[in-house]
């Protein structure tokens, strides 16, 4: 099985690699009769592209997507609809420098998945790491691009919360400075900070991890499924399944560890139509099931592999040397992590969305 695919009703499949021609990605199980235009899509794209900044790879891809199938524009209704059939994106490759990794072809990178790949299939494009090249994440995009279309109702965003031991200042929160600033960071005083803190790591040819957070908001209660269908699950696995991702927290996350049951319990209230949580520990998922609390997910990206210090490593025919891997690469991966994952987020919502609805036969909680 090539497991290039993700999800059950919404399912999504990338293809393509980092040097080729093109990627794109098929989107199957979107509902019929919804509006979508490529403007929409590339709204999200251009956050994710490279080249917006000298904190990012300075790779220049336009990133544009065209629209290749699963769509149709009917003059009764206007405008351009999904048909409810596959829909085929494809966004073209344009900027290729194959020949910044000549001098590693035959060496592996400390990191990256060389070694692995080549031990799994007995070969691998040097080139940018093939398949397993974070360029491969654009097609998420458009994917996610795709699966807010399906739940308009809700509001999905991200922040980078951590670059390297530096966090945020919560009190300092604000969701419209993710915008103003190169880093997609909430809090603006640790952003203007991080800019001079990653120059140094940048020019000392060294990479840094960060942590992205991403919200959902307008869940209602309901979704997901024990108990191996847990909307928790299901995003771990989203989350994990982006490049450099080496840990997943949901709600409280790793510091539940330290809390008391007093302190992790979130109580609950009556409401005015119906109960709500005092307290959001559990990041919006109880037993898997959403409970209408906002969804709460971080993850934590590694430092980026690529980096010009030199590192020592081996060759294809198992000899030592030494490694410097030039070319054009994130200093800190996880600035463009942010808006892969609002969309690893809202392919997982629009599955769980689908299949709750296939299920029970309605869109959200029984009521009170």
């Amino acid at each position: 099985m090539s497991h290039n695919s993700f999800g059950h009703l919404f399912r999504f499949t990338t293809w393509g690699e980092s040097h080729g021609p093109a990627l794109g990605v098929v989107v199957d199980g979107c509902p019929p009769d919804i509006a979508i235009s490529a403007p929409v899509i590339q709204r999200d794209l251009d956050r994710r592209k490279p080249g917006q900044s000298r904190f990012t790879t300075q790779r220049r891809e336009a990133d544009e997507v065209k629209i290749l199938s699963g769509t149709f524009e009917d003059e009764r209704t206007g405008g351009l609809k999904t048909t409810g059939t596959p829909i085929a994106l494809e966004i073209q490759n344009t900027d290729q420098r194959s020949k910044d990794y000549s001098d590693i072809r035959d060496k592996y990178r400390p990191g990256h998945a060389d070694f692995t790949y080549d031990q799994k299939y007995g070969i691998r494009d040097y080139r940018g790491g093939g398949r397993s090249s974070a360029r491969e994440t654009a097609a998420r995009v458009a994917a996610g691009a795709v699966a807010r279309l399906i739940i308009p109702g809700v509001k999905i965003r991200a922040s980078l919360v951590q670059m390297g031991p530096h966090k945020i200042d919560y009190d300092n929160f604000d969701w419209a400075e993710v915008d103003n600033n190169p880093f997609f960071c909430a809090d603006k005083t640790s952003a203007d900070q991080w800019a001079d803190y990653l120059d140094d790591i940048r020019k000392k040819g060294d990479s840094i991890g960060a942590v992205v957070e991403v919200v959902a908001e307008g869940v209602p209660a309901g979704w997901g499924a024990p108990v191996y269908g847990k909307l928790s699950a299901d995003l771990a696995s989203a989350m994990m399944s982006i490049n450099a991702v080496k840990a997943v927290e949901i709600g409280a996350g790793i510091e539940a560890a330290s809390f008391s049951g007093v302190q992790n319990a979130d109580e609950m209230r009556a409401g005015d139509n119906a109960p709500y949580f005092v307290s959001n520990q559990a990041g919006g998922i109880l037993g898997g099931i959403s409970n209408g609390d906002p969804v709460v997910v971080r993850f934590t990206v590694k430092p980026t592999s690529s980096i010009l210090a030199p590192r020592e490593t081996v060759t294809v025919k198992n000899q030592n040397t030494d490694i410097v891997t030039r070319g054009r690469h994130d200093p800190c991966v996880g600035i463009r992590a942010v808006p892969i994952g609002e969309a690893m987020m809202a392919c997982v919502l629009a599955d769980h969305f689908l299949r709750h609805r296939g299920q029970t036969g309605r869109e959200g909680p029984t009521g009170f």
